[in-house]
């Protein structure tokens, strides 16, 4: 299979990639950036002259300093021929070691002979070790799968020029994988764990989740349950990461039997209760009757419960609950729930820190030529975008923020906005009702948590960062909404001058820090009226804002599409801006929309993340052939920018192999019209299913 094409990156200082390198390892909190080539060139024409070259890669064997050496000669014999006009002097390949905090080394000089260490977080150098190497090569397929883009584009884009690699092409790599993974299983925990875990732990970490994403991916749930089958026998725990391969597998009922087992050990452990309580939960949407229903949501009800009390300060079980009662339409319980999570601050990953560069050098591979694709880099940057769309503080919500703010669309969806605010109103106590009961010389007036949150007060914000948002832009947004609408369907409604008149703005909930102080001065007493209230935490009241401008703009949208289409007329927007609607929709879980939008803005010109959101309407609706070419299409474009392995688009192309079987997605594929060198691409994809076995590929 063709290798993508090499990025270059050229420094205004030789080796200072290096340096910078070196001088943020004692930054990097958890699996560290993607590892870093560095080559120095010699131009064929002025031997006196030397070049600082380099890319990041992931995927690469790092199980050795040889692995790392051979990687480094295919870059340097890439240049020889008559063509050649440089030649590679030497080279240095940098490889994160997490568990150890070092940085693994290889430098290998043209001619001469490989030299392997490591530096630590000091700067100081150390000899390489058979025991780091072993930590090395796990780290190296943990980055990978963490790295690999998600088939919208979004993770390409952040680091310019990293080459992504599939760091388990085979069962003997797989083997090799699994048997490193399974001798530092127990240390996992010192990897760091996702945004979203408060606290890592032997079963939620980032080997843990990247095992699990792993055979989630390859779909080789047999090599996962001999795994955790054989750890499960040293600790007890590992029982709940040995039911949910079971339950992928489709072997619920054993699944269930090791839960239980395993609960009458440990009757209080949190990822148990957790998975157990995500199990019914997925089994009461497909229940055959209605009290079948109830009566799985119950018991969820009761593990998701119990797993609050056994970890409280933990985001995933309080989310699990809150996700419980929208279920069950509990929607006081739902809001209460969501109000009492643990709200944490996201921390992105790793990611390299280099100084200005001189140049980039972004080669194009022959075999990833495709003229709709080849367009799009072109007419991106060269867009208008309406500023409203632009200031949306959703789209930047990550980790829990980003988690609490999908069950509060959930809620919206379900029952609109308008009921939706009525709850609220009866859960927590407001500023109007309790302003009742206070002097209004106490509070500013003009003053409320949810302007308080906007304006950049000390709160979470977005993902637990302070806002940048001005009071006075809230001010102007919210004075252009109208009153109440049936929030069930915020379909458009024909309005005057083109404004809605249908989003009614969030009225205030009261500051849990202004009551505690009024209650330290015993000013008054709350407990005879608002005993049965709750206060709503700064977060949340500033997601409802959030929300309430999502609404706001995706309301301006389909009144006015509503209005140019009564009319007969093109209704236009830039294909940014239609990709940002899509987006929109998509969050607000109206589907329907979402492709609308998506499909505009791939009309205008080629967009991974608007082919990707309708991939998954493919996916769900079961439209093979465009699901197929969708593949096609983010496949190629995922190696034009030097990436061959998207878990994502492997998991997506098993699932179509499993339905519909490989003989017939493989025709699919090949009575494409587009060229054979780009059809081979995604037969590569294929031929990786054909090789782990997965269930379809026997015909």
């Amino acid at each position: 299979m063709v290798a993508p094409a090499v990025p270059e990156v050229t420094e205004e200082v030789l080796h200072e990639a290096i340096e910078a390198r070196t001088e943020s390892l004692s930054s990097l909190r958890e699996l560290g950036p993607p590892d870093l080539v560095h080559l120095v060139k010699q131009p064929l024409r002025q031997q006196t002259k030397q070049l600082g070259v380099y890319h990041h890669v992931t995927g690469v064997d790092a199980s050795s300093s040889a692995s790392l050496a051979a990687y480094i000669n295919t870059l340097a014999y890439k240049e020889f021929g008559p063509s050649a006009t440089t030649k590679t002097l030497e080279g240095t390949y940098c490889c994160y070691n997490a568990f150890s905090r070092v940085d693994m080394r290889v430098h290998a000089p043209f001619p001469g002979s490989v030299e392997s260490y490591c530096i630590d977080e000091r700067g100081e150098k150390r000899k390489a070790t058979d025991e780091l190497w072993l930590e090395t090569y796990l780290c190296s397929v943990l980055r990978a799968y963490s790295y690999a883009d998600d088939g919208t584009g979004d993770t390409i884009r952040k680091i310019i020029g990293v080459r992504r690699f599939n760091p388990v092409t085979n069962t003997e790599t797989e083997h090799r994988f699994l048997s490193a993974a399974e001798q530092l299983f127990f240390r996992g925990w010192s990897l760091g764990s996702d945004s979203v875990v408060q606290v890592p732990n032997v079963v939620s970490n980032h080997l843990t989740t990247g095992l699990i994403k792993y055979f989630h991916t390859t779909g080789r749930y047999a090599s996962g349950i001999n795994l955790f089958e054989k750890l499960r026998t040293q600790n007890v725990e590992v029982a709940s990461l040995l039911a949910k391969v079971m339950f992928m597998g489709n072997e619920e009922v054993q699944g269930i039997r090791v839960l239980h087992e395993a609960i009458k050990e440990v009757p209080m452990d949190y990822v148990m209760l957790d998975t157990q309580a995500e199990f019914l939960l997925k089994k009461s949407q497909t229940a055959a009757t209605p009290e079948q229903r109830e009566e799985r949501l119950r018991l969820a009800l009761g593990c998701a419960d119990r797993s609050t009390i056994a970890a409280p300060s933990e985001f995933g079980t309080w989310a699990r609950l809150a996700q419980v009662y929208v279920a069950m339409e509990d929607w006081e319980n739902a809001l209460t729930t969501l109000n009492s999570c643990p709200m944490f601050t996201y921390q992105d990953k790793d990611a390299p820190v280099m100084p200005e560069p001189k140049e980039y050098h972004l080669p194009t591979l022959a075999e990833t030529r495709l003229d709709e694709i080849d367009s799009e880099p072109e007419s991106r940057y060269s867009e208008q975008i309406d500023p409203s769309l632009l200031g949306l503080r959703a789209a930047t919500y990550r980790g829990t923020f980003k988690q609490a703010y999908a069950i509060l669309t959930e809620m919206t969806a379900k029952i609109g906005w308008d009921q939706l605010l009525k709850i609220r109103s009866n859960v927590f106590v407001m500023e109007d009702e309790y302003r009742e009961k206070q002097e209004s010389s106490h509070y500013p007036a003009n003053r409320n948590p949810s302007t308080d949150v906007l304006r950049g007060s000390p709160d979470p914000g977005a993902n637990g960062e302070a806002p940048e948002v001005e009071e006075t832009e809230v001010t102007e947004k919210n004075e252009e909404a109208g009153q109440e609408t049936d929030g069930e369907s915020l379909a458009p409604t024909l309005v005057v001058n083109g404004k809605p008149e249908d989003i009614e703005r969030p009225s205030s909930a009261m500051d849990p820090d202004v009551v505690k102080k009024a209650e330290e001065n015993g000013s008054e007493d709350h407990s005879s009226r608002l005993n049965n209230k709750r206060l709503c935490e700064r977060w949340l009241d500033s997601l409802f804002m959030v929300l309430y401008e999502d609404l706001r703009v995706y309301t301006i949208w389909r009144t006015q599409m509503a209005q140019y289409r009564a009319q007969s007329m093109q209704y236009k927007k830039s294909s940014e801006e239609w990709e940002i609607l899509g987006s929109l929709a998509e969050r607000l879980q109206h589907m329907d929309e979402a492709v609308e939008a998506y499909r505009a803005c791939l009309g205008q010109r080629f967009s991974p993340k608007a082919l990707a959101g309708i991939l998954k309407v493919f996916m769900k609706t079961k439209v093979t052939r465009d699901a197929v070419a969708a593949v096609i299409r983010l496949v190629t474009w995922q190696y034009r920018w030097y990436s061959e392995f998207s878990p994502e688009l492997l998991h997506t192309i098993r699932m179509l192999i499993e339905d519909e079987g490989a003989v017939k997605i493989r025709s699919i594929i090949q009575a494409t019209n587009l060229p054979q060198n780009v059809l081979d691409l995604t037969h590569h994809y294929a031929a990786l299913c054909a090789t782990f076995r997965s269930s379809g590929t026997e015909g």
